[in-house]
């Protein structure tokens, strides 16, 4: 995510972004807005620790495939601001960002106010003010007191459950799986993905209290993946679907999440048939998430034969996904020697992320974060690389990782660019 964006660079220097979970400043500042939160089509309300952002892209693509005009607000973008608001499907304008951010400021006047109180409050102004057949809202952070919460959703959704932002949801599956169980509201049906088994215990437990019904995977509605796509099933619906055009093994989990929410938001009269389930799974697109860079200066600067991936997981789970896939490469007849490329955030597991990669890569190279954020040094970095057994040296930048590994190792190789959203980001951005 690029520093030099204007309106973050606004933001910033207005609203720090310092995280307080609470949602009094938000409430405070919509109402002073007119309540644009209550003025909003049909939502879905998505929650997770992993998927949710896929989730959201599979969703959205299949009912725009049947006609819906569609918001959606996620969080965070990976190179400009305007990627968090797509307002009837399109991004938000520089125009309408600058115009109703001054509205939300002069509403807000002195008050104190998080970053993302006021982009969530942006949104919210933003939807309201332009017909749309659906919403579909992603969570912040947690869910219970994100600063989102204060809609009330036609359908609720959670993606699986796992650590991560333990600073603030705390390092007990318990306490986080209550912390995103915090979205489900009274009588309201909610989708549930893949979870551990302590993680639906407590949205079970949640659900209960609320009168929530629960369609589950593995419970409501089954996945099972077959050579050409997967097959999803429910007592009222079996479809025979192909592979989502988002790679590896565990978008056929997101696609599936999103198929359930289809059949949830049929039961509320919402025409989405087969074909535009199709359709959408065809056309998805996520940026950052296990994305092959084709072309830009950095994929073309590569000997013919190689290959770069780009994918902003960050925490243990999305290790072990991408250790799956590295597992996957392989398998392939001639495979590739994968090399990592990556920086983190001293507040992930950055050995837990790395274990499962570690026995696929060759070696690695760490590169610094982007500026603002506390993060490992390369060297820092290259020393979890080593608790792991993975050989790492570190880098300048992207361009210096790519330049030695060309230099030091033969080609062709497989390079994979992990590790954050924020270095997803710059690396989007500096490939234009």
């Amino acid at each position: 995510m690029t520093a030099n964006d204007p309106i973050v660079q606004r933001l910033m220097s207005h609203h720090p972004r310092v995280i307080t979970l609470g949602l009094e400043r938000i409430e405070r500042l919509l109402k002073r807005l007119g309540s644009p939160e209550k003025k909003l089509p049909p939502l879905v309300h998505v929650a997770g620790t992993n998927g949710k952002g896929s989730l959201v892209a599979h969703l959205r693509a299949m009912a725009e495939a049947a006609g819906y005009r569609v918001h959606v607000y996620t969080s965070p973008h990976l190179v400009r601001f305007n990627e968090r608001i797509r307002i009837a499907g399109r991004l938000i304008d520089d125009h309408e960002l600058d115009e109703m951010l001054t509205e939300c400021e002069e509403a807000n006047g002195d008050t104190p106010i998080s970053f993302f109180d006021i982009t969530t409050a942006l949104a919210y102004l933003a939807f309201s003010r332009v017909p749309a057949d659906l919403g579909i809202i992603e969570v912040g952070m947690g869910g219970r007191f994100d600063s989102t919460n204060v809609i009330e959703p036609a359908l609720s959704a959670i993606t699986p459950v796992g650590y991560d932002h333990t600073g603030f949801l705390g390092d007990k599956l318990e306490g986080i799986a209550w912390e995103k169980a915090g979205i489900l509201k009274r009588a309201t049906p909610a989708v549930i993905g893949r979870q551990r088994d302590v993680s639906a215990q407590v949205i079970e437990t949640e659900a209960a209290k609320l009168a929530a019904p629960l369609f589950r995977m593995g419970r409501e509605w089954q996945v099972t993946p077959h050579a050409s796509g997967f097959r999803y099933e429910s007592d009222l619906l079996t479809l025979d679907l192909p592979a989502p055009a988002l790679i590896g093994a565990h978008q056929i989990d997101n696609a599936a999440t999103a198929v359930a929410c289809i059949e949830r938001l049929r039961a509320a009269r919402f025409d989405i048939d087969e074909g535009a389930i199709r359709k959408g799974l065809a056309s998805v697109e996520w940026p950052a998430r296990l994305q092959r860079l084709t072309r830009g200066p950095l994929p073309d600067s590569l000997p013919p034969g190689c290959e770069l991936w780009l994918d902003g997981g960050h925490n243990e789970d999305c290790g072990i996904v991408l250790g799956r896939m590295a597992a996957e490469w392989a398998k392939e007849p001639a495979p590739l020697p994968l090399y990592l490329v990556f920086a983190m955030q001293t507040t992930k597991d950055a050995s837990g992320f790395l274990r499962p990669l570690a026995r696929y890569a060759t070696a690695a190279r760490a590169i610094p974060f982007p500026e603002g954020h506390a993060a490992y040094t390369p060297q820092e970095a290259c020393a979890k690389a080593a608790d792991v057994g993975l050989d790492c040296i570190p880098a300048n930048d992207i361009g210096a990782a790519l330049e030695d590994l060309l230099a030091t190792q033969p080609a062709p190789m497989r390079i994979l660019i992990c590790g954050s959203l924020y270095v997803a980001g710059e690396v989007l951005a500096r490939n234009g």
